[in-house]
């Protein structure tokens, strides 16, 4: 028995994300008794495109790359600075074409191996904080970028011009903050030389997962199906690098269902929306910020959308509701488990840092959000 307790302990503290989303989960189910509806609940598109990016992403990182791509990045003098500058704006940028979750997938692994090689170690929680941040914010400056940004286009008819006057400017004043808070560090410059040189391993099978990459995108602007890429990724795994399929991190995919059910639980409580629609009333922006602190941005989106044609101030507030708990953008528990993949990683120091990110990060944008009219 004491065996068994101490297993659980340890299970808890190395999942504690995914132990946080099953309570939460389950708290939901005493309110909503499990039904047919539950299956609603579920966006299986983001967890088969989850599985994919996890599996070819995995499979980039056995064949090197990132081994690659670091050195070339670091080899010589390289103010110290500047690197963390590039490993910030990388996923801001890529994240408005790859979605917040596939820049984060692709970079923190990166950032990981990058930092490593450097020997600061201490400096990751800072960068993948920062990283978790640009990615989130990057992605608001595009309707493909994310979820909640693709569904209120749709669901009110939002015109590109229209949707790029509320968010370009909170995407300009978020890159010139994450640009100071990358650049805040000691002047230092730093020589890196390696003692064997990189090179990519297993050319064809990098080759094929550098497609399936490609295909992974594309399903991303639903440009292909999800299932049908889906299919074309365990057919390819199956055949030629079934390894994958273990490196796959189906943890992190429960733990998202358990968040699915604990939103969908939110939207169906008959108290809670009536609580909603007051508070939309008074302040569309602010419950759509506060919203996502608890149920995310995206279900957020959703559920709050039916109430409100105010769709500038619903639109920044989700977005800028994508700062604060991780909860409030799913995206951030992808940084937060595969930092805690790390053997010095330490839970309440990334959390500490997150949050005093991330609550500056909300007044700041806030703010802007007010000065130019978004709020309602």
């Amino acid at each position: 028995m004491r065996s068994f307790l101490s297993q659980v302990g340890a299970f808890v503290r190395r999942e504690a994300v995914l132990t946080i989303a099953f309570v939460c989960a389950l708290l939901s189910m005493l309110a909503v008794p499990p039904d047919a509806a539950y299956a609603g609940y579920i966006d299986l598109r983001v967890l088969c495109l989850l599985f994919c990016l996890m599996a070819v992403v995995a499979g980039l990182q056995q064949c090197s790359l990132f081994a690659v791509l670091a050195q070339w990045l670091l080899t010589g003098r390289k103010q110290l600075r500047l690197l963390y500058l590039a490993l910030v704006l990388l996923p801001f940028f890529c994240s408005m074409l790859i979605t917040n979750d596939v820049a984060l997938l692709t970079f923190v692994p990166f950032t990981v191996l990058v930092l490593s090689h450097i020997s600061r170690p201490g400096a990751l929680i800072r960068i993948v904080v920062l990283q978790t941040l640009a990615a989130n914010l990057g992605s608001m400056a595009t309707p493909v970028g994310n979820p909640q940004n693709l569904f209120l286009c749709s669901y009110y008819g939002l015109s590109f011009g229209a949707f790029l006057r509320v968010v370009l400017p909170l995407t300009l004043v978020s890159l010139l903050a994450l640009s100071v808070a990358a650049l805040w560090t000691k002047g230092e410059t730093i020589e890196i030389t390696f003692p064997s040189r990189a090179h990519i391993v297993r050319p064809r099978l990098f080759a094929l997962l550098c497609g399936l990459f490609v295909l992974c995108l594309l399903s991303v602007v639903h440009v292909l199906h999800y299932g049908i890429l889906t299919a074309i990724v365990v057919i390819c795994l199956a055949l030629f690098a079934r390894g994958l399929f273990a490196r796959v991190d189906y943890l992190l995919l429960l733990t998202f269902v358990c968040f699915f059910v604990f939103a969908g639980n939110m939207g169906h409580i008959d108290a809670v929306r009536a609580a909603l629609e007051h508070l939309l009333s008074a302040s569309t922006y602010w419950t759509s910020v506060l919203a996502s602190q608890v149920i995310s941005n995206v279900p957020a989106a959703v559920l709050l959308s039916g109430f409100t044609d105010q769709w500038q101030a619903l639109l920044a507030g989700v977005n800028v509701g994508g700062l604060g708990t991780p909860i409030a953008s799913l995206a951030s528990l992808i940084s937060l488990k595969l930092y805690l993949r790390d053997e010095h990683a330490s839970l309440p120091r990334y959390l500490g840092a997150f949050t005093v990110a991330n609550v500056a990060g909300l007044l700041l944008l806030s703010g802007a959000a007010f000065l130019f009219g978004c709020t309602g």
